[in-house]
């Protein structure tokens, strides 16, 4: 990695999960921080991550409509997801892959687990 950390997304409505992710990530990662999917669209038009982590269970839009609106428009579309999420069940699981998430992780995480996906799906989108 050069001097320019990567910008990552990080969109949950709990202020403790937006707090305990960017202090995961700040050491490797610029974390631009949202508590809603209308904050994050609101921060997409001025800021183009790397990759976003987005929880499910929000008020107003939930996760997965957010990723719809994602990737059904061109300036975002490219932008990996990751959802990160309390939800355990493997259908919620497999809708997020099929709406077009390339990972999901269950909270609680485990700090290393997430650095070393977000490591995986940020080489995929450098060398493409």
């Amino acid at each position: 990695m050069g001097n320019e950390k990567d910008l990552i997304m990080l969109v949950d409505d709990n202020p403790s999960n937006l707090r305990i992710g960017k202090n995961v990530l700040t050491e490797y990662y610029t974390v631009a921080t949202a508590p809603s999917a209308e904050k994050m669209f609101t921060l997409l038009e001025n800021n183009v991550p790397a990759l976003i982590l987005l929880d499910i269970d929000m008020p107003v839009m939930n996760g997965y409509e957010a990723i719809r609106i994602l990737k059904s428009k061109s300036g975002t579309s490219n932008i990996p997801v990751i959802f990160l999420t309390g939800k355990t069940e493997p259908d919620e699981q497999s809708e997020g892959l099929a709406l077009g998430a390339v990972d999901y992780v269950t909270k609680p995480f485990e700090p290393k687990d997430l650095l070393e996906r977000i490591k995986f799906h940020l080489s995929k989108t450098h060398s493409a």
